[in-house]
């Protein structure tokens, strides 16, 4: 996807500093933050948000759908996972989504515009046929103070040895505004595709460990 035009916007309605050329503007009632509760975890593929502004567009304002901002795009989200690359056998792998709110500039519908993504939503699909949904993108282990091979919201525990895949996926809303004019939800949901990763998961007796048993006795393989 076009990188171009990224930037990186605070505004009153993230509930941080607002962006210059909005202060002093009234700003339609909305959610101080989007919604996160986006999709389904039984059928993740049916994703649905409905912006539900208190009142219309302005008249002679357009009506925006996600159809007419294909052409601005969030940069391809990346992933990350823990071990790196390779998993044991009956215990969790850690997944991590990387994904950030982005604002694009350009022309929309003819007129100088924004459009502004939030991620809300991360999906795992692995090819043992497990899917991982989750709408944080989660940590390592050691920002969420927890020993390596600990479960996690996000992680997942492969039943035999072998060769994997696993296709992360980002769920963003979007948002946008004409020339300066009050931010407005765009309704519906975009997945992004991150990159696939691979996984080579073995059986092992002992996992090594930052130190030896008798420092670490609550470690793995100790």
């Amino acid at each position: 996807m076009a990188e171009a035009g990224k930037s990186t916007e605070n505004s009153a309605a993230d509930g941080s500093t607002p962006d210059v050329d909005t202060i002093g503007t009234a700003e339609p009632a909305r959610p101080a933050e989007p919604p996160r509760d986006v999709c389904n975890p039984e059928n993740p593929t049916v994703c649905a948000f409905e912006g539900a502004e208190p009142e219309p567009p302005a008249p002679g304002e357009p009506i925006v759908t996600l159809r007419d901002i294909a052409s601005f795009q969030p940069t391809v989200p990346s992933g990350a996972m823990q071990p790196a690359g390779w998993a044991v056998v009956g215990l969790p792998a850690n997944f991590i989504g990387e994904a950030s709110v982005e604002t694009r500039s350009g022309t929309l519908l003819g007129r100088p515009a924004e459009v502004r993504f939030h991620p809300v939503a991360y999906q795992w699909a692995h090819s043992d046929g497990a899917l991982v949904h989750a709408a944080d993108p989660g940590a390592t282990w050691s920002e969420l103070g927890l020993a390596e091979f600990t479960e996690t919201p996000t992680s997942h525990s492969y039943a035999a040895s072998g060769r994997y895949t696993v296709d992360p996926t980002v769920v963003y809303v979007a948002e946008y505004r004409f020339d300066g004019s009050p931010w407005r939800w765009i309704d519906g949901t975009l997945g992004l595709a991150a990159p696939r990763l691979s996984v080579l998961v073995g059986e092992f007796d002992t996992v090594l460990v930052t130190d030896d048993c008798t420092a670490v006795p609550d470690g793995p393989g100790c």
